[in-house]
């Protein structure tokens, strides 16, 4: 992990030449942002943050080609779990989706300086986005039942099957015993995550929140389901290329696991224990499209509206933006939409990355590994680079770097859309 910058290049919402400064009556009614003490990352790109945020900053595209369960597909894969992986683990054998966010987990606590050991479990919250649940343990229970019957399943099919699982086991681990939440909006669950937890700390109920998302997912059912929806790239030929965000030839997106977390505290809280902030999370906003199950709203409204809130809330006005980190997924409709919503709210031409060129799509753990690499670029003062962007699609008017570029970054906008019309979106800005 790089060392942390003792101070942004500016205090958030500070204007730049050209630049207007909003004072959005949401942003008054939150009252203080939350600090970004710890991150931690595991993903295809890396097993810890450095490694991951180093691959997204090369623009080295993770995807291969797999073959089983009489399906070809596309797929993005994490590394090699470590050896060690806990008390609780090794008493409840949970699902892989809970073991990708234990190690994430442990990575932001230790980049926080926190040990569990020692803190005020009751104090303490845990926000975990899932998009499938425990896919793989059901299935590989399902399986078991059918072949063997009943008396060979194990006892904690059920327990790792829920969508509730990664709450539970962070806070059997970690000894949590605040609010354990899990937050289910589809692709948008990460973001989702991070803006329940800002609300635990404005009103009191926790002093830290460990926030974010994990997906294991790379199941026969969704890979089967995803492509019949015809939402999967096929360019089998050119694996490392199949995701495509926002370039004239996309055609779907690949599937993805990993975990991405954050801790989060009061800003006055974290300086009290002499804590470094990576960066602060000034403003939040969820809207629903009310459209569509899976395609989103043609025009755009639903995401401009959470745009809108977020950048309310935070106190800033859409032309404080530096930097957007996209959803970008790659699929034709999808990209198509969202690319209108910045080319019209941001008329300034901030740089907008997809890191889903390099990682894959996590699903419900997107918007929480994009909000931490996110971080890591306002830390870096580093825009990381859209993988496979070659040329734009018809109708895409984006700055869309395809290189990392260094830059003055002071507010980023996460941007994270789910099937069902969930949006969200996340104002991350300099400490």
């Amino acid at each position: 992990m790089a060392e942390r910058p003792p101070g942004g290049p500016g205090a958030p919402g500070t204007a730049g030449a050209g630049r207007g400064h909003g004072t959005g009556a949401a942003g008054a009614r939150r009252g203080h942002a939350a600090a970004v003490t710890g991150v931690g990352l595991f993903t295809p790109a890396g097993a810890d943050a450095a490694t991951t945020w180093e691959t997204v900053r090369a623009g080295k595209a993770t995807a291969v080609l797999e073959e089983r369960d009489g399906l070809r597909h596309l797929a993005c894969r994490a590394p090699g779990l470590p050896g060690d992986l806990g008390r609780a683990v090794t008493a409840r054998r949970p699902d892989r989706s809970a073991l990708l966010a234990l190690v994430a987990a442990r990575e932001a606590l230790a980049d926080a300086g926190l040990d569990p050991a020692g803190w005020d479990g009751a104090r303490v919250g845990v926000v975990a986005g899932i998009g499938a649940g425990g896919v793989l343990t059901f299935e590989a229970q399902r399986e078991v039942l059918r072949a063997d019957g009943p008396g060979d399943m194990s006892p904690f099919a059920v327990p790792g099957a829920l969508p509730n699982a990664v709450a539970g086991q962070l806070a059997v681990e970690f000894g949590i015993r605040g609010p354990s939440t899990a937050v289910t909006t589809a692709c948008a669950a990460g973001a989702t995550a991070i803006g329940v937890a800002l609300d635990l700390l404005a009103l009191g109920r926790c002093d830290i929140v460990l926030a974010g998302g994990a997906e294991a997912s790379l199941s026969p059912f969704y890979i089967a389901g995803f492509d019949r929806l015809r939402a999967l790239s096929h360019r089998f030929d050119d694996p490392a290329g199949g995701l495509r965000p926002f370039d004239r030839d996309r055609d779907g997106f690949v599937m993805a696991e990993g975990a991405g977390f954050l801790v989060l505290e009061r800003p006055a809280d974290a300086a009290a224990r002499g804590a470094g902030t990576r960066a602060l999370i000034t403003g939040y906003g969820a809207t629903s499209d009310a459209h569509h199950v899976v395609a989103p709203r043609p025009d755009g409204s639903g995401l401009t509206a959470a745009v809108r809130v977020a950048l309310a809330e935070a106190g800033l006005v859409p032309g404080d933006v530096d930097l957007v980190n996209a959803h970008g997924t790659g699929t034709p409709r999808g990209d198509a939409v969202e690319a209108a919503v910045l080319a019209a709210l941001l008329p300034h031409r901030p740089p907008v990355t997809s890191t889903k060129g390099v990682t894959g799509h996590l699903l419900g753990a997107a918007g929480a590994v994009e909000a931490a690499l996110t971080v890591l670029s306002l830390a870096e003062q580093t825009v990381p680079p859209t993988a496979n962007f070659a040329e734009p699609g018809e109708g895409i008017d984006l700055d869309v770097p395809t290189t990392a570029r260094g830059s003055r970054l002071r507010t980023a906008l996460s941007t994270s859309v789910g099937f069902g019309g969930h949006n969200a979106a996340l104002v991350i800005t300099t400490p």
